[in-house]
C-alpha cells in the first residue's frame, strides 16, 4: 500500500511538472511566433500590443501597420494553431485508447481524408454564402462515416486488428483522394488552387468564425473526453475486462467515435489536412507519463498546441518571405516518427 501511494504521488508530481513545463514552453513559443516572420517585431512591444488590445492602454510603441500585422494576422493564426493542435492531439489520444494501439491516428486510419471529402464537396458544390457552417457540417459527416467504416472493417471477435485498421485506413484514404481529385477536376482555377493549398494544411484562413468554432469545439471535447478518461483506462485492459468493470463498451465506442469525428471534422474544415499531430503527441506524452488518460488527455492538448504552434512558426520562417503549408512541416516531422513506431511494433509482434 505504501509503495502504491508513493507511485501515485510521484506520478502526480511528474504530471504537474510536465504540465507547468509545457505551459511555459507554450507561452514562450507563442511570444516568439507573434514577433517572428517576414516582418520581425520587438518582443517587448509585441507583448505590450497584446496588453493594449486587452485593457485599452497605449504602452506599445509599434507603428499602426505593425500592430495590424500582429493583432489581425499573426494573433488569429496563432490561436487557430493552438486550438487545432489541441483538438487533433486529444482526438489522436482517444483513438489510440479506443483501438488500444499507438498506431491509431485520425490521418492514418482515413478519418482526416473522409472529413476532407465532405469539406471539398461543401466548398466546390455549395454556394459561397453557405460555406461558413456547411463546410464543418459536411466535414463532420465525412469523418464520421469514414471512422465507422474503418472501425467495422478492423473489428473482429478477437478484438480490433491493427493490420486491418491500417489497411482499411489506406483503402479509405485512397478512395477519398480519388473523390477529391474527381471533384477538383471540375473546379475552376481559383477554387482548384485554393483546394490544393488547403489539402496541404494551412492556417492562413483564421477568421473570427473559425476561431469561435474551434474554441467551442476544443472546450466541449476536452470536457467530454475527460469524462470518459476512466472508461478509456478500463478499456486498455480489454473489452471483456471493461465490461466486467461495468463499462458499456459499445456505447462508449460510439460516443467517442462521434466526438472524434466532430473534432477532426472541425479541424479539417478550418485548417485543411494536418497529419501526424494525433499520432506523435499522445505517444510522446505516454512515454513520459504512462497511459493514464486522466493525465494523458490534458497534456496531449498542451503538447499538441505547442507542436502545431512551432510547426506554423517554421512554415512561416524557413523560406520567408514565402510560406510553407503547415501540413508539410508536420508530415516531415511525423513521418520518420511513424516509421520508427512501426519498426518498434514489428519487433513486438504486430497482429
Amino acid at each position: 500500500m505504501t509503495s502504491l501511494a508513493e507511485n501515485a504521488f510521484g506520478t502526480s508530481n511528474r504530471y504537474r511538472f510536465i504540465r507547468y513545463l509545457l505551459s511555459s514552453f507554450l507561452i514562450v513559443g507563442a511570444t516568439i511566433s507573434l514577433v517572428s516572420g517576414p516582418m520581425d517585431l520587438p518582443s517587448l512591444d509585441g507583448v505590450l500590443t497584446l496588453i493594449d488590445g486587452v485593457i485599452g492602454t497605449q504602452y506599445s510603441s509599434l507603428e499602426h501597420y505593425q500592430q495590424v500585422v500582429l493583432m489581425e494576422l499573426r494573433l488569429p493564426r496563432l490561436l487557430l494553431a493552438m486550438m487545432v493542435g489541441a483538438i487533433l492531439a486529444q482526438c489522436g489520444a482517444v483513438m489510440q485508447g479506443l483501438f488500444r494501439n499507438p498506431l491509431a491516428d485520425p490521418g492514418i486510419v482515413g478519418v482526416s481524408s473522409g472529413a476532407a471529402v465532405g469539406a471539398v464537396i461543401a466548398i466546390c458544390l455549395l454556394p459561397v454564402t453557405m460555406t461558413v457552417w456547411s463546410v464543418p457540417s459536411f466535414a463532420f459527416l465525412g469523418g464520421l462515416i469514414t471512422t465507422l467504416l474503418v472501425y467495422s472493417l478492423a473489428r473482429s471477435p478477437n478484438g480490433t486488428s491493427v493490420l486491418m485498421l491500417l489497411l482499411a485506413g489506406i483503402a479509405v484514404s485512397a478512395f477519398s483522394g480519388a473523390l477529391i481529385g474527381f471533384i477538383s477536376y471540375f473546379a475552376d482555377d481559383q477554387k482548384l488552387r485554393a483546394l490544393s493549398l488547403w489539402q496541404m494544411g494551412s492556417l492562413a484562413g483564421a477568421s473570427s468564425a473559425n476561431l469561435w468554432l474551434c474554441f467551442i469545439t476544443m472546450l466541449v471535447l476536452a470536457w467530454a473526453f475527460q469524462q470518459k478518461a476512466v472508461a478509456l483506462n478500463a478499456l486498455l485492459l480489454g473489452e471483456s475486462e471493461a465490461r466486467h468493470l461495468g463499462i458499456k463498451v459499445e456505447s462508449l465506442k460510439l460516443h467517442l467515435i462521434v466526438l472524434t469525428a466532430i473534432g477532426v471534422g472541425i479541424a479539417v474544415a478550418t485548417s485543411g489536412i494536418i497529419g501526424f499531430v494525433g499520432l506523435v503527441v499522445p505517444h510522446l506524452v505516454r512515454l513520459c507519463l504512462g497511459p493514464n488518460h486522466t493525465h494523458l488527455l490534458p497534456l496531449s492538448a498542451l503538447c499538441g498546441a505547442l507542436l502545431l504552434l512551432l510547426s506554423d512558426l517554421l512554415s512561416r520562417t524557413l523560406v520567408q518571405p514565402a510560406e510553407l503549408p503547415v501540413g508539410l512541416v508536420t508530415a516531415l516531422l511525423g513521418a520518420p516518427f511513424f516509421l520508427a513506431l512501426l519498426i518498434q511494433q514489428r519487433s513486438k509482434g504486430i497482429q
